[in-house]
C-alpha cells in the first residue's frame, strides 16, 4: 500500500484532496499519519498490506492476550505478539472448583491488571486471579434485553455473579440486581466495577453462598456455573409463577430441571439456547426455565 506523510494536525484538510485513496483507512506513528494514495498518485513510502491472522486462537482483555485450550507453542505466541503487540500473553490451563479460580501461566511479557471495556461497560480484573467469560458477550446482551420487559424493573438474582459479567449489564438495563459472588477477590472486583460503571443505585453486591444469600422472590434469578443445576432447588425457593430461571449447563438438563420444578409444585416452560461450543460434541447452553 502506498502512502503520504501527513501531520495529525493537518488530516482535516486533506479529506477532499484528489490523491486520497479513501477505500482504504490511514495508519498512525505517533504525529505522523500515513494516509493511502490513489494509483498513479506522488507518495513517500510503500507499507505492505496487513496479513489475516490465522494462528492460535486468543481474545484481548484491556492489553493482554488471552488462551485457552492446549498451551500454545513457542512459535504461535511469537504470531500472536507480532499480530496484535498486546502488553502480555496469559494461557489459562483450568478453571477450579465453585470459585472458578484460574490456573494460569505467563507466556509472553507482563500480566497484571487490566481494564476492559465489553459492550459499553468497563470490567477491572486480574486474568491470573480471576476468570472473565469472554464467550458470554451474546448472552450478555440477551440478558440485557430483559430489564423492564414487565413494564417495571425486574427484582433479578445473580446467583454466580463473578466480576459483574450479566449483573452491569442487567442493571443498565434497568433491572434492580442482586448480586452474589463467593470468591473474595472476584467479589472486589464486583464491588468496584459496579462502582466504576455507576451503578451501585441498581446492584446490590453480597458476598457468600449464593444459597445462603437468596432473600425473597425474585423476577428472574441467573444460574452462570456449570454446576448450577445442583442448586437449581435453592433457587425455585425463591421463585414464584412467572419467575424466568436462566440456568446454565453443559448439554441440556432438562430431565433434571423438570423434576425439581415438578417436586417444588411448579409447571416449567423450557427454551434452550446454544452459547458457544465447550468441546467436540458439547454445547454450553442456557435453559431459560419459565414457572406455571
Amino acid at each position: 500500500m502506498r502512502v503520504r506523510a501527513v501531520h495529525k494536525d493537518q488530516c482535516r484538510t486533506i479529506r477532499e484532496e484528489d490523491w486520497v485513496d479513501r477505500s482504504r483507512s490511514p495508519y498512525a506513528e505517533g504525529d505522523i499519519l500515513w494516509i493511502p494514495v490513489v494509483e498513479g498518485a506522488a507518495f513517500d513510502r510503500e507499507i505492505p498490506e496487513k496479513q489475516p491472522y490465522t494462528g492460535k486462537g486468543f481474545f484481548m482483555l484491556g492489553e493482554v492476550a488471552v488462551i485457552h485450550g492446549k498451551k500454545p507453542a513457542g512459535s504461535e505466541v511469537e504470531e500472536i505478539v507480532k499480530f496484535r503487540h498486546p502488553q502480555g500473553v496469559l494461557w489459562i490451563e483450568s478453571l477450579n472448583d465453585v470459585t472458578r479460580t484460574p490456573s494460569t501461566e505467563v507466556l509472553w511479557g507482563d500480566v497484571g491488571e487490566v481494564r476492559h471495556q465489553e459492550n459499553g461497560y468497563t470490567y477491572f480484573l486480574d486474568p491470573q486471579k480471576v476468570m472473565f467469560s469472554q464467550g458470554n458477550r451474546l448472552e450478555k446482551q440477551r440478558m440485557a434485553a430483559w430489564g423492564n420487559k414487565r413494564g417495571r424493573p425486574e427484582r433479578v438474582a445473580d446467583m454466580f455473579a463473578g466480576i459483574g459479567y450479566f449483573s452491569l449489564s442487567i442493571a443498565g438495563s434497568g433491572a434492580e440486581v442482586h448480586a452474589m459472588e463467593i470468591n473474595p477477590v472476584a467479589f472486589a472486583y464486583l464491588e468496584r466495577n459496579i462502582a466504576a460503571n455507576r451503578l451501585s443505585d441498581r446492584i446490590t453486591p453480597s458476598l457468600g453462598d449464593c444459597r445462603d444469600l437468596l432473600e425473597g422472590t425474585y423476577d428472574r434469578i441467573v444460574m452462570g456455573h456449570f454446576d448450577a443445576i445442583g442448586m437449581f432447588p435453592a433457587a425455585l425457593q425463591h421463585a414464584a409463577a412467572g419467575s424466568t430461571i436462566h440456568l446454565h449447563s453443559i448439554g441440556s438438563v432438562e430431565d433434571r430441571i423438570r423434576a425439581d420444578c415438578k417436586s417444588a409444585g411448579f409447571s416449567p416452560t423450557i427454551e434452550v439456547h446454544n452459547v458457544k461450543k465447550y468441546r467436540p460434541h458439547a454445547w454450553h447452553v442456557v435453559q431459560d426455565v419459565t414457572l406455571q
